[in-house]
């Protein structure tokens, strides 16, 4: 079995309360983007355990607690399922606030409840997804979604971008979620994130914001180079993507000027 697993960008991201719980209270408009993924090969193998490979971009994890095996060990622990090997091939950086593990996570659940016919709704998949992190539900279902409570909370919401298009822009490092959220000051804007969404596209520069970026861009200034440069080339809306380090533009017509810088992660593709 061949999935393809990809990523997502953030439309927005309010960070409006600290939770007893340690996490942060947000909401983002998730989009998935279907052009730039990773692609998993899923087949069962004898024994008990699982064979876990990668090719293509080097991953900078242990292997043992890579996402895609630790959703395995979670599909065999709660459905006693047989051993696979699993090869990723990773195109989707990381390091990038895309979601690419997630989304690997979340392939990987649905390929093994495929696989072994364990006919699982999405809403049992999604919870089970949640499981490993805050993002991967969204890729269960992979349609554009508000997001709110740690990120978990999922609500389908109609958007259409297809007549745009998107550059992703990611330089040669990332930037960890602690980091990100190191020096975050919550805050509730006077508009809620779902208000300001269905203003035209045109007004998100000035209405929608990712809370991330004044810190973030604080220690990393090539970030705001990135995004201003963006604008520059014809950006209808640029912004930082999740809690970084990926800058993305979304542009009515194909950017008019050229983002090769050498050491620059570029990828473009229409919104469909």
């Amino acid at each position: 079995m061949i999935i393809a697993a990809n990523c997502k960008i953030n439309i927005g991201l309010d960070i409006t309360a600290r939770r007893p719980d340690g996490f942060h209270e947000i909401a983002t408009l998730m989009y998935p983007v279907r052009g730039l993924a990773d692609t998993l090969e899923i087949v069962p193998v004898a024994g008990d355990k699982a064979i876990f490979e990668t090719s293509g971009l080097a991953i900078d994890c242990d292997p043992a607690q890579n996402l895609c095996l630790r959703a395995y060990r979670l599909m065999r622990d709660e459905f006693g399922v047989g051993a696979v090997r699993i090869h990723l091939h990773k195109k989707v950086p990381f390091g990038a606030g895309l979601g690419g593990g997630s989304s690997d996570a979340a392939a990987v659940i649905r390929g093994v409840a495929e696989l072994f016919d364990l006919g699982l709704e999405e809403s049992r998949m999604e919870c089970l997804a949640a499981r490993l992190g805050s993002d991967v539900p969204f890729f269960v279902r992979n349609v554009p979604a508000l997001a709110t409570g740690r990120g978990e909370i999922l609500t389908p919401y109609a958007v259409d971008l297809s007549e745009y298009r998107l550059v992703i822009v990611k330089p040669p490092f990332g930037v960890g979620t602690a980091e990100a959220y190191r020096g975050v000051v919550p805050h509730t804007p006077a508009r809620p994130l779902i208000e300001r969404l269905q203003s035209p596209l045109v007004t998100w520069r000035t209405e929608i914001v990712n809370a991330f970026e004044p810190t973030v861009f604080a220690a990393h200034p090539r970030l705001e180079t990135i995004k201003q440069t963006l604008y520059d080339q014809g950006a209808v809306y640029a912004a930082m993507s999740g809690s970084g380090s990926a800058v993305y533009g979304i542009f009515a017509q194909s950017p008019n000027g050229s983002l090769d810088m050498g050491d620059l992660f570029v990828y473009q593709c229409d919104m469909r």
